[in-house]
């Protein structure tokens, strides 16, 4: 639960949002709501808008048309923003500046005390490694640098462009408890990954782009929800079992392993096949496929949902 000092979340509002760059389409009419107390998850291939996004929320960018909004305000018109917004997108560090000195010069501007650095040094787990050098660091230890410097100001929305890249599993599972208790507090936390499988683990809501587009937005529970299971066959007639799914209105894909069937459970495949007189080697149900999915929402082959699922996104936030 927030705290009575913990600075107080803010939603991230996208409306119309779009960016060309020559011929190309950038980000492409964007609507999204980021609400607080949640994590929520920017996700798409490397290309698809996310970076253009978010150096547009942060005023790093002129949108072509639409807005993106913190609260009621854009980002540049944010009075000492560093303390209301931390914000990691291409951090650079100079290589010979050890990590504290690194964060002693942002400091001043933010209004962090001596006392603030050491402390955003403890959070990140790099106060044994304050005094080394920047250029010594591995790329997990300038994440979480990186990190420490968006969390100088204590702010209330946090945007972060791919934390989880570089982090070996420990520092994810690290990452994620520390995303997750910031939401907790009541903040507002943005954070892009092109492999959903870095944050399912954290994230509260998902948002796809794709081409520039958002395709999906919805809570991660809703979004399991559209990643359907399948069955796994095999037989000695093929031919006549993809005949036999085609008239049941299911469908037979051949995939890595071998052929499976969507769009129904295994007791089904196995009593339609038994009833057509078809012999069967193996009839396996598997899971769903979280990441699978989100790769077929990304290439157009599953239809994923924006308008109809806001609604629930809402009312999620407003739950939280």
């Amino acid at each position: 639960m927030p705290t009575p000092n913990t600075p107080p979340g803010m939603p991230i509002r996208f409306r119309g949002l779009t960016k060309t760059f020559g011929p190309v389409r950038a980000v492409d009419g964007v609507d999204l709501d980021v609400l607080p107390g949640r994590v929520t998850g920017l996700l798409g291939p490397n290309g698809s808008g996310k970076t253009t996004m978010l150096r547009m929320l942060l005023g790093l960018v002129r949108p072509d048309a639409g807005s993106a909004m913190i609260g009621d305000r854009p980002y540049v018109s944010i009075p000492r923003p560093g303390t209301v917004v931390g914000a990691s997108l291409e951090a650079s560090f100079h290589p010979g500046r050890k990590a504290v000195d690194h964060l002693l010069t942002l400091a001043p501007a933010i209004g962090a005390s001596r006392a603030r650095v050491d402390e955003v040094l403890g959070l990140v787990g790099l106060s044994d490694a304050a005094g080394r050098r920047v250029g010594g660091f591995s790329l997990g230890m300038r994440q979480r640098l990186g990190l420490a410097g968006t969390l100088l100001g204590d702010p209330g929305v946090l945007v972060l462009d791919e934390p989880a890249n570089g982090l070996d599993p420990q520092g994810i599972l690290w990452l994620r408890d520390l995303l997750r208790h910031l939401a907790r507090e009541g903040r507002t936390v943005l954070v892009s990954s092109h492999i959903l499988a870095e944050v399912q683990a954290t994230v509260d809501d998902v948002a796809v782009l794709s081409r520039g587009s958002l395709v999906h937005a919805s809570s991660l529970a809703e979004m399991v929800h559209l990643a359907d299971s399948h069955v796994r066959v095999a037989g000695p007639d093929m031919e006549a079992l993809a005949r036999l799914v085609t008239e049941r209105g299911w469908v037979l894909e051949d995939v890595a392993g071998g052929w499976v069937v969507r769009g129904a459970k295994a007791p089904e495949v196995g009593a339609a096949a038994f009833a057509a007189g078809l012999e069967l080697h193996a009839l396996e149900s598997v899971g769903a496929n979280l990441e699978e999915t989100f790769l077929r929402i990304v290439s157009g082959e599953v239809p994923g949902s924006v308008r109809a699922l806001e609604d629930g996104r809402d009312a999620a936030g407003a739950a939280a």
